[in-house]
């Protein structure tokens, strides 16, 4: 099974598929643009000649990744998202942590180069049985370093999931999706929803929210799918009001804030949406019933899911969990509780069955929607001459929703390092969003009974 085949098999032609700024494209034409890019891929020299060949890509946001995209997957290969955000040294472990076959770099459906990669050391899972899964995705939580598990999804998996999450989007060839969001980080779970399920995506530029009003105007847009930055960013615009004809505003990436929501509900009339999005399965819970009420909880699970809490670690089962974490390899069966995923995250229900995130079990800081991982960015910073020791954590941010914060114990007290260079140093090893907002000298980090940091 092949999930693009699936998706132009349901398709109507002549329907519109994909409207951006710089490009418009129905079902048919996404086809027949997806069909020549991928013989053209094929017949690169530097296509690898073997079944299911993990192919990177790294493009910007538009409709021509899309066509990439698509393109990779119509040919059994093994699709690994390269984020544009990641500097040389993360892409390089991407590449080795995946076993990568080859990288497509590219600028647009036309434009882009097959770069083979070597690798000094064979990979570190079994080949075979990834192959076994039939594998369309393998992406990172955190979009870089080992720090992170790979996360394997396949065509079938993908397929349940898209199907289970629809059950509460409800999403048909009736509806325009305006669409915000990183396609490296969002695409296998949404974009291919849209596909598969015959609506329209329409992408606009997440930067600018006058262009993005006046795409959702002239397209008559009925969804929007965005993060609580979008959402506060478009409140402040002059004609927000706009926004109270969609039908439905998914919050997602980050935690949605009431401060948030009740802007966004007193400029437009519509109350958001938040729901849980979580690579290793989708989007199982929506806050369908009580967004105008409760708007800071997820919701209930959709009918496809089943939820409890273990310990206050909130756990799931139903179509579309993940196949298997890629290195070390561990199959899904070896990973699930008796049948049920632990999410990680700590969660609370009410009287009214609705879920409230609490927090982490691990200590990971949710970025704007990207993940960092306080152990990446403290090997870093203690890599500095000057420094013995640094704890970083999270400071809540109006905008990103959360920002790494590091406490540093200096070697010398009274001569403690620079910030800049401290800064400097996260800058030139680690992406933008890892590196910290404050940099604050103690002396001493909190501790725990066997020594490890405390970070909470």
């Amino acid at each position: 099974m092949n999930i693009v085949d699936l998706i132009f098999e349901r398709s109507t032609a002549a329907h519109p598929a994909v409207v951006s700024p710089e490009l418009q494209l129905t079902f048919g034409e996404l086809q027949s643009r997806m069909n020549a890019c991928a013989q053209r891929m094929n017949a690169d020299p530097a296509w690898p000649g073997k079944i299911r060949p993990r192919i990177g890509l790294g493009a910007p946001n538009g409709a021509d990744y899309i066509v990439l995209a698509l393109a990779i997957l119509k040919q059994n290969a093994c699709f690994v998202p390269i984020p544009a955000e990641l500097t040389a040294s993360e892409r390089a472990q991407l590449a080795k942590s995946t076993a990568l076959d080859v990288i497509v770099f590219a600028k647009n459906a036309e434009d882009w180069r097959i770069e083979a990669v070597t690798h000094d050391s064979p990979p570190a899972f079994d080949e075979s049985a990834l192959e076994a899964l039939n594998p369309a995705f393998i992406r990172f939580s955190s979009g870089t370093t080992g720090t992170s598990k790979g996360i394997v999804i396949s065509h079938e998996t993908l397929l349940g999931r898209i199907t289970a999450a629809n059950e509460g989007l409800r999403i048909g060839p009736q509806d325009r999706v305006l669409w915000v969001l990183p396609m490296a980080h969002h695409f296998a779970v949404s974009i291919i929803l849209y596909l598969y399920h015959g609506a329209t995506t329409i992408l606009a530029p997440a930067s600018d929210p006058k262009v993005m009003l006046a795409m959702m105007r002239e397209h008559e847009a009925t969804v929007m799918y965005g993060s609580p930055y979008h959402y506060t960013m478009l409140s402040g615009q002059p004609d927000a009001a706009v926004l109270g004809s969609l039908r439905l505003a998914v919050s997602t990436a980050f935690a949605l804030t009431n401060e948030v929501a009740d802007l966004f509900a007193s400029k437009t009339g519509l109350h958001l949406t938040q729901g849980m999005g979580i690579i290793e399965a989708g989007l199982p819970i929506l806050n369908l019933e009580h967004a105008k009420d409760k708007p800071t909880s997820i919701g209930k699970p959709l009918p496809a899911f089943e939820i409890k809490l273990d310990d206050g670690e909130l756990l799931l089962r139903g179509p579309g969990v993940f196949d298997a974490y890629l290195a070390p390899w561990q199959p899904r069966e070896a990973i699930l509780r008796d049948g049920w995923f632990a999410t990680g995250d700590i969660a609370e229900v009410d009287e009214d069955g609705c879920l409230y995130l609490r927090g982490r079990v691990r200590s990971v800081i949710n970025v704007g929607g990207l993940k960092c991982f306080p152990e990446e960015v403290e090997a870093v910073l203690r890599g500095h001459p000057g420094v013995k020791a640094v704890r970083i954590t999270a400071r809540a941010h109006p905008a990103l929703g959360a920002m790494p914060v590091a406490e540093i114990i200096a070697v010398d007290a009274e001569a403690p390092p620079p910030v800049i260079e401290l800064r400097k140093l996260c800058q030139e090893r680690l992406s933008a969003y890892k590196v910290p907002l404050f940099y604050t000298f103690v002396s001493e980090l909190p501790l725990t009974a066997s020594g490890k940091l405390r970070r909470y």
